[in-house]
């Protein structure tokens, strides 16, 4: 490979700073523009790699995608260990499905037949044979079933340990928003308010932010914004248990919990690009959570993140080249941004190495 080569990479949240990390790593030059990199959906992200416990009805294919992101997220964690020597934690301790009233405990027993036509087999498992698995849950949940495969990591940490193997690679980073961009079949190039970057070929990951100006796709892809909360909390410690995710009146909750009784509580979701966390579903939230998990009732609220998450048409991530063939769009990773990353960077890489 030439070593002028350069990539402009727009976007700095999980999927900009992976595929921004696999392009430098195999001898781009990269610019990564983002006004606050981290500082979106990635920042409100519980950071489950739940490729089972997350597939709904319909979503199968996403299942067949997602399926090898644990792998996946083990072998980015070597790939950064080698440049940082900083062990990226990854705790895989599956998911504990709950259902809290009949009708949930019905939507329940719906995914573990979708499981199992999957070629998944969840385990029951009951308060009465394993009490510790249901530490803190509400009584009146009994039973439930227990997915093997799952896992969870930082998204904090991730977004740390990437920018610093990033920055040992001389990614520049760029703290702007691009306004435009333009390309003419030789190279790319992406505005902002100071100026403007030039780069041989350019990737689009701004989540589900508008596109630039003069971005052109085909029309083929768009993606909607899911706004989403989490609130984080300390006083339950179940890290050495399974995350919990179950339906509560027919929505989703999740808890993921991390040593020392740091929990990250979530699953609003809500359609509407407005940010900011509204008093009705922060309370909606902490309502379910002390429903299904009663002993956080004394846990202390440490702070609430939101943001927006991209969604296409079909539920389904993409990257599509566009109208110049050197810029690309990687977009509508909903509510598997985190999940699907690696994923993501390696697509970001295969595009690269059509101009290498």
């Amino acid at each position: 490979m030439k070593s002028a080569q350069r990539a402009l990479i727009v976007g700095g949240g999980v999927i900009g700073l992976t595929s921004a990390f696999a392009l430098a790593r195999h001898g781009w030059r990269v610019t990564l523009l983002d006004p606050k990199p981290g500082g979106g959906a990635t920042w409100a992200a519980a950071g489950m790699i739940a490729p089972i416990a997350e597939i709904g009805p319909g979503e199968e294919a996403n299942y067949e995608l997602q399926r090898g992101a644990v792998d996946a997220w083990r072998s980015f964690a070597s790939e950064l260990r080698e440049v940082t020597h900083t062990e990226l934690v990854i705790v895989e301790n599956g998911t504990l499905l709950l259902g809290w009233d009949g009708s949930d405990r019905r939507l329940v027993d719906q995914f573990a037949q979708i499981a199992v036509n999957l070629g998944v087999a969840p385990r029951r498992v009951s308060i009465e044979d394993e009490p510790a698995m249901f530490e803190g849950v509400t009584p009146r949940i009994s039973d439930g079933l227990l997915i093997g495969g799952d896992a969870w990591l930082d998204p904090d940490q991730v977004v740390a340990v990437v920018s610093e193997a990033n920055s040992v690679l001389d990614v520049t980073v760029v703290n702007e928003t691009v306004v435009s961009v333009s390309g003419d079949g030789t190279r790319v190039e992406a505005v902002t308010a100071s100026g403007s970057f030039v780069g041989d070929i350019g990737i689009i990951a701004n989540g589900a932010n508008a596109l630039p100006t003069g971005a052109t796709t085909s029309g083929s892809h768009s993606v909607r914004p899911i706004h989403g909360i989490t609130v984080r909390v300390r006083g339950l410690d179940r890290s050495s248990q399974p995350m919990i995710r179950s339906f509560v009146r027919g929505k989703s909750f999740y808890m993921v919990s991390r040593p020392d009784g740091y929990d990250v509580l979530g699953a609003s979701s809500e359609e509407r690009r407005e940010r900011g966390a509204q008093v009705g579903e922060v309370q909606r939230l902490l309502r379910d959570a002390l429903d299904v998990v009663p002993g956080l009732e004394t846990a202390v609220v440490l702070e609430t993140r939101e943001g927006n998450r991209p969604a296409s048409d079909d539920l389904r991530p993409f990257f599509e080249v566009l109208g110049d063939g050197r810029w690309a769009w990687s977009s509508g990773h909903f509510r598997h941004g985190v999940t699907l990353a690696p994923l993501a960077a390696r697509e970001a890489l295969r595009f690269a190495k059509v101009f290498a």
